[in-house]
């Protein structure tokens, strides 16, 4: 489990490319995130789609964990498979777990 000069926070990052109705793809993925939201060391969670015309079958979902063993942990749990399995049948995926390298934030103050 790596741990960083960030703290050991991973991000977690998924593209998603629809074969189902979006409308169907995103309640199953409320769902899903309602598990997720439950697990210990789950911090956040984007589900994006791009403004791009003729994009509307893709999705990215962001997610930050407290650390590595946390998002492992939650994706092993038993109750996470049927969620799984909801979501492979409205679409593909491409997962991919990062850790942080580096980060900037807006100034504060700026005129």
């Amino acid at each position: 489990m790596p741990h960083t000069e960030f703290g050991g926070a991973v991000t977690f990052v998924n593209r998603f490319l629809l074969h189902g109705p979006a409308e169907e793809f995103e309640r199953v993925f409320a769902a899903t995130s309602e598990f997720m939201g439950s697990r210990p060391g789950f911090l956040w969670h984007m589900l994006l789609r791009p403004l791009e015309t003729g994009q509307d079958r893709h999705y990215v979902n962001v997610a930050a964990w407290e650390d590595e063993a946390a998002f492992r942990a939650a994706v092993q749990h038993p109750d996470f498979a049927p969620h799984a399995g909801a979501l492979r049948a409205l679409s593909t995926s491409e997962p991919t777990l990062y850790e942080t390298r580096q980060t900037r934030a807006a100034e504060t103050g700026r005129s």
